[in-house]
């Protein structure tokens, strides 16, 4: 190493004694360890005034810089607001600032939760700022700073729009520092915020302050004495010539960790997984060709004994989460001492001493606490939020040693970890099984290695069915992902922005949007793309000619007639379904039924009358000892009632002994109408039945085309087919490239065309203002905040109950696409009260969606019914174990969600015409926030 000049170590004296002599040097002087160079460039750049974006790695200790921002707001008597995309992480930063600067000097704003508001410092939620912005509140008087923590959030297609809209509307005399993770476009990103903001320094760090490294569990392999034993093989040679310097543990303990993965031999070792891939699995499919299926437990164990605890678990899925805790209990795994058993007892049960017996009881509370005991957690979005923030405060503490948890988890908490195991590199996305991207995996393993604590993290993936280790280097070696805007103007933010800046003031605003940034970045790449497309079509055109006609249009011919098939079949299945809806409304209980599935049928008890729902009839049964509710859809190929019985009293579906001998009879009445012969043998209408005039049509006009005898179809098929497949593609792709231009202002001059239709905005000659409904608008904020409005305005909620409100709120607010509800069972009947302001308030919604429809927009989400059970059930005062009984949602999401609730009745009660409302929206509160629900973090 060269050794400096006399010159480069004065200049390096000087700059250290300014530094220490600077506000950011006192501030660095006062922390227990010292800090990075980047983390000294951003507190220098806040001193001299400037904006700061800093992008460094989960763990790097970014949020540094956040702190020195509140510190120097504190030294010259300025506000700070921290802000951050979920409460979960608001409720953290809040307890960790007010350790700093005591209690009266920091607040808390999330929505559903405020305290000490007016102080110097508060945390908050992005929504909460942004609202603040639009009402001009006199708390942003004197605001000097704003902290954007966890800023890639602005990918987010929920949370993102709110980081942009505060972003354009704070004042230019506000400081911003924003945190973030490493994305590979922050450059693009920094352009944008000096672009608007002004003076913006932009500070990026790779460095991880605790080394990672990355390993594989597996039985593959393994030495004579133990084959098939499960070990630690390194991803990586991390040393040159030397695979592994410790035989036993699987990883080079004495090796130097590594910075960056990127150019790193693989393991050569890994090289005889791949090559035994296809003869372990020729000859029996079923088998499981990682070499043996390595169980959760023993993965915990292993680790244990490697000294690798703490660590996080991820598993993409709820249930495996808690079958993992489950299976590490049954395998007796303790991984506490009797002094931490005693301690985390102490702890988990003084949090909980607010909620009610009874819900603890239907929360499992006692088999929770087990688990806990024995340092064994699980951590999801299905959970009650006071059991995970117990497990956040007991890791932290070093109490629970594994955690299996959902990637939720990875969001922002601060719950870093010695290690970090994933189970496997796809998730289910809602629609189907995905890879990871290198994103998903930096930032899950991200938490491995606690700085100060660890000198090293570990980075474990469980060797699975299909697993490659080359796409894992290809992961680990991606440190970055590009952060790309999800920002679109909606009614509530035109509504707003109209409001304060006026009409054109609005579309300069949207202009300058980093999604209309990024949008007009990216037309160059895909005008290329679409030349490069158009020249395929044209030789594509040219192998589809026939020398009998125009092949293209005999294409287009077939295309129609499939097209027409295909809604014949819809139109015929409807029709189906509604025969059978009336045929499930004349069974009763005790009824047994036969329902035909293909080459067999099911026999099946009525277990009680049925239910008229939106959707059609249903009927509770028992299937195959199975409790559940049977409508059409269950039902395709019809069914047939073979007898009746009688239910035994007390009949619970619940017990296994009552569902054993319901079966059993059901079972025998079966038997017996087969060997009779007495079951009805009607059966479904054959699918050809009646073809339809236009089908018949297009069948004649196919075959009369001069193309359809020609001896080359099949040949000018295959490039016809080319041709079509690509020209759809090519036309979405042409219309990108027409929406980019102006696109997010051509989004909001869609919007305005509803909100003009439906009478919220009024347009006088080239000027825009608000209605009084459009005042209304402005107050409501939703993913439905335009139907809440138009429900409002209309009156269709106003002569409710409380618990009929919180219901039909509910229906606004749940998103049935995400998680399963309680069913579609309106309280009251069809006929009901409820019934008909639910019925009122998808009338309400379909008139929207027709306006959407005509504007070119997509149409706001339907009203989904799946939470409006379990919450009148709540509001009116039920039990926990009532509320969510014969529903399959989880109590986490039902808190979840009575908090969503919870936001949008406060914001009726602010702005609903009808006093009557108000005061039911009020008492509709109160009756919501009680039990689990009115739990605090704070």
């Amino acid at each position: 190493m060269t050794e400096p000049t006399p010159a480069q170590r004065y200049e390096h004296d000087r700059r250290r004694r300014a530094f220490e002599k600077s506000e950011s040097g006192r501030f660095a002087a006062n922390l227990p360890y010292p800090l990075d160079d980047f983390q000294i460039r951003g507190c220098q750049s806040i001193e001299r005034g400037a904006g700061v974006l800093v992008a460094a790695p989960t763990g790097a200790g970014k949020t540094v810089v956040g702190e020195f921002a509140v510190h120097i707001a504190l030294v010259r008597g300025q506000r700070a607001f921290y802000t951050t995309p979920i409460k979960a992480l608001s409720n953290q930063k809040y307890h960790d600032l007010v350790r700093a600067h005591g209690r009266d000097n920091v607040g808390l704003l999330t929505g559903d939760v405020s305290v000490n508001g007016d102080a110097p410092v508060v945390v908050m939620t992005t929504e909460v700022l942004r609202n603040m912005l639009y009402a001009s509140s006199p708390g942003l008087d004197n605001l000097g700073y704003v902290i954007l923590d966890e800023v890639h959030y602005l990918a987010d297609r929920f949370r993102g729009p709110v980081w942009e809209e505060i972003i354009l509307h704070l004042a230019q005399s506000v400081q911003i520092v924003a945190l973030s993770a490493t994305v590979s476009n922050i450059e693009e990103f920094g352009s944008w915020l000096a672009e608007v903001r002004g003076d913006i320094d932009v500070i990026v760090s790779d460095h991880r302050p605790v080394p990672l490294w990355q390993h594989i569990v597996t039985r593959r392999g393994g030495s004579i004495e133990a084959p098939g034993a499960l070990r630690l093989v390194d991803l990586y040679s991390y040393r040159e010539g030397v695979a592994h310097a410790d035989q036993d543990s699987g990883f080079s303990r004495g090796a130097q960790a590594p910075q960056s993965s990127a150019d790193l031999p693989l393991n050569p070792e890994l090289a005889k997984f791949q090559g035994r891939r296809g003869a372990e699995g020729r000859g029996n499919p079923r088998r499981n060709n990682s070499g043996g299926k390595v169980s959760r437990f023993s993965v915990v164990d292993l680790l244990a004994d490697a000294d690798l605890l703490p660590a996080i678990y991820f598993i993409f899925s709820r249930q495996g989460c808690e079958a993992a805790v489950d299976q590490c209990l049954a395998a007796g795994i303790t991984l506490t001492t009797p002094r931490e058993q005693f301690e985390i007892r102490e702890i988990a049960e003084a949090q909980c001493l607010g909620v009610p017996a009874g819900d603890l009881s239907v929360l499992h509370f006692e088999s929770w606490l087990q688990a806990l005991e024995r340092g064994i957690a699980a951590h999801h979005a299905g959970m009650l939020p006071l059991f995970k923030e117990i497990v956040e405060q007991l890791f932290s503490q070093g109490l629970v040693k594994v955690v299996f948890a959902t990637e939720t988890l990875a969001l922002g908490i601060n719950m870093p970890a010695r290690t970090v195991v994933l189970e496997k590199l796809v998730k289910w996305d809602g629609s189907g099984h995905v890879a990871l991207t290198a994103g998903e995996y930096t930032q899950l393993t991200g938490r491995a290695g606690r700085r100060g604590i660890d000198v090293e993290g570990h980075a474990v993936v469980v060797d699975h069915m299909g697993f490659d280790p080359t796409a894992l280097a290809g992961l680990a070696g991606t440190r970055t992902y590009p952060l790309t805007s999800s920002f679109r103007p909606t009614y509530n933010m035109s509504a707003n922005l109209i409001a304060t800046v006026g009409d054109q003031r609005t579309r300069d605003i949207l202009e300058m949007s980093l999604a209309q940034f990024q949008a007009d970045r990216g037309v160059v790449g895909l005008a290329r793309q679409a030349a490069e497309q158009q020249r395929a079509l044209d030789g594509y055109r040219e192998a589809a000619q026939c020398d009998r006609g125009n092949f293209l249009e005999y294409m287009e011919l077939r295309a129609e007639l499939s097209r027409a098939e295909k809604q014949e079949r819809k139109d015929r299945n409807a029709q189906d379904r509604r025969v059978l809806s009336r045929k499930i409304e004349r069974l009763r209980r005790g009824d047994v039924i036969a329902v035909r599935q293909r080459r067999r049928s099911t026999a099946v008890a009525v277990l009680g009358g049925p239910e008229i729902t939106f959707e059609g009839a249903r009927v509770p049964v028992l299937w195959e000892g199975r409790f559940r509710m049977l409508a059409a859809g269950d039902a395709p190929d019809g069914f047939d009632v073979v007898g009746r019985m009688r239910l035994p009293r007390g009949f619970n579906p619940r017990k296994a002994s009552h569902r054993t001998e319901v079966m059993n009879e059901v079972r025998a009445i079966a038997r017996g109408a087969q060997r009779a012969e007495s079951a009805p043998t009607t059966k479904r209408a054959p699918g050809g039945a009646q073809e339809s005039a236009r089908v018949t049509e297009l069948r004649g006009a196919l075959r009369a085309h001069p193309c359809h005898g020609c001896p080359e179809r099949t040949e000018h098929e295959r490039w016809a087919r080319r041709y079509m497949d690509l020209s759809a593609e090519h036309a979405r792709l042409t219309r990108r490239i027409q929406g980019r231009t102006g696109s997010i202002v051509a989004r909001f001059d869609a919007v305005c065309k509803v909100l003009l239709r439906l009478g919220y905005i009024e347009r006088t000659g080239t000027e825009t203002r608000l209605s009084d409904a459009g005042a209304l608008l402005r107050r409501i904020y939703s993913e439905k905040d335009l139907l809440i409005a138009q429900c409002l305005r209309q009156g269709i909620w106003a002569h409710l109950s409380a618990p009929q409100l919180a219901a039909v709120v509910a229906t606004a607010v749940f998103d049935g696409r995400r998680e399963g509800g309680g069913g579609q069972h309106v309280p009251g009947g069809p006929t009901g009260r409820l019934a008909y302001a639910i019925d009122d308030t998808f009338r309400v919604w379909s008139a929207i969606a027709e306006a959407e429809v005509d504007s070119r927009l997509d149409p706001t989400p339907k009203p989904e019914l799946g939470l409006a059970g379990p919450m009148f059930r709540w509001a009116a005062g039920r039990t926990l174990e009532a509320t969510l009984g014969g529903t399959e949602m989880a109590a986490g999401d039902f808190v979840r969600w009575s908090k969503q609730v919870l936001d949008v009745l406060d914001q009726i009660a602010s702005v609903a015409p009808q006093p009557k409302l108000r005061a039911t929206s009020l008492a509709a509160m109160d009756a919501v926030r009680r039990g689990v629900v009115a739990y605090s973090g704070v």
